[in-house]
């Protein structure tokens, strides 16, 4: 079951002082948020051990998760403490697994950051790091306490971070007929922070209800990896931020589906143009598609693939419908190179 979820600026003084009092505390933030918000560490956080991760996706390994456990360890926490985590999709993800494995599992509290954190990855209690190249390939299932989302802490992000939960925001658009048809009335908007701010609420009901009917992804829960197998090929052989993959990977997916006779062809081509537009409003960073095929190799490693060698997405049916879509190897990479013509 999701812990409860909390959205608006005022949940911090009005969740945090009830939630810091009474047990020995511990904050993993990184090192971008840490350098921005001073002030918000020093109002709720003045006398608790803080373990500031350097920025980036790199150290979203088992050194880190070393560490972090070690430093919790020194701090003398015991099995009432409490563990926050605040920071994006990273420091989210390595907190929540410090949280589950630390005597055998403290309360961990996600207070997130960016926009993908907002709206998709602080919720639903996914926590893993990443291990040989593959993403998320060590990690548990763990809810947390309490989700607080702050849009105030979106003001500070760069371009590039917002450009990242859009990625997200457009794979809920593929699934969800409400956002969906935000999106296409407001395709002109699609690097307002403003307008993207207003989806959150949207985007988090959608997964909390996905993720309360399967916690642990064996049903209903695997149409949220739309976008994600190809994304993720794209990801970890290209340096490019995971929103933009998710862009990428949601675009050819799609396409190929919709060329397969999977998706319903009019809704599948309302879809692309919305993504067409995200990726001209918030140009994903280059990548060299001539590279694409090489790129898809790591694809086998998905965690999601099927026991018999097939490449498995998750992909859009129609409006509000979603389906599984697993092909072998060698015709996925068929139909995602010819996917890739016009982008």
């Amino acid at each position: 079951m999701t812990g409860m979820i909390y959205i608006g600026d005022e949940v911090l003084e009005r969740r945090l002082p009830a939630l810091t009092a009474g047990q020995k505390n511990f904050v993993l933030t990184d090192s971008n948020v840490y350098a921005l918000y001073p002030e918000f560490f020093g109002k709720y956080f003045a006398d608790t051990e803080i373990f500031v991760l350097p920025a980036g996706e790199e150290y979203k390994n088992f050194q880190s998760l070393y560490e972090i456990l070690s430093a919790i360890t020194k701090a003398g926490l015991h099995r009432t403490s409490r563990l926050f985590a605040v920071g994006g999709g990273v420091v989210g993800d390595i907190g929540g697994l410090a949280a589950a494995l630390y005597m055998r599992g403290i309360s961990c509290v996600q207070i997130p950051t960016t926009l993908l954190a907002q709206v998709d990855s602080s919720v639903g209690g996914k926590t893993a790091v990443d291990l040989g190249g593959v993403k998320n390939v060590v990690g548990a299932f763990y809810q947390p306490r309490e989700v607080l989302i702050a849009p105030m802490f979106l003001k500070t992000l760069p371009a590039r971070e917002i450009k990242c939960g859009l990625g997200e925001i457009v794979k809920y658009a593929a699934l969800s007929g409400e956002i969906f048809d935000i999106l296409e009335t407001r395709d002109g908007a699609l690097t307002d922070l403003r307008f993207l701010m207003t989806l959150i609420e949207a985007c988090v009901r959608h997964k909390a209800r996905v993720v309360e009917a399967d916690e642990k992804e064996t049903g209903e829960r695997k149409s949220l990896n739309v976008g994600h197998t190809t994304g993720h090929a794209i990801e970890l052989s290209s340096g490019l931020s995971h929103g933009e993959c998710v862009l990428y990977g949601t675009w050819l997916e799609t396409k190929a589906a919709i060329g397969a006779g999977i998706c319903e062809r009019d809704y599948g081509e309302r879809l692309l143009r919305i993504l067409k537009r995200a990726l001209l409003e918030a140009p994903a960073s280059p990548f060299d598609f001539s590279k694409l095929a090489d790129c898809l190799d790591k694809a086998k490693s998905d965690k999601k693939n099927t026991d018999d060698g097939k490449i498995k997405t998750a992909v859009a049916k129609a409006k509000n419908e979603w389906t599984s879509f697993a092909l072998p190897f060698d015709e996925y990479v068929t139909a995602i190179v010819k996917a890739s013509e016009g982008l």
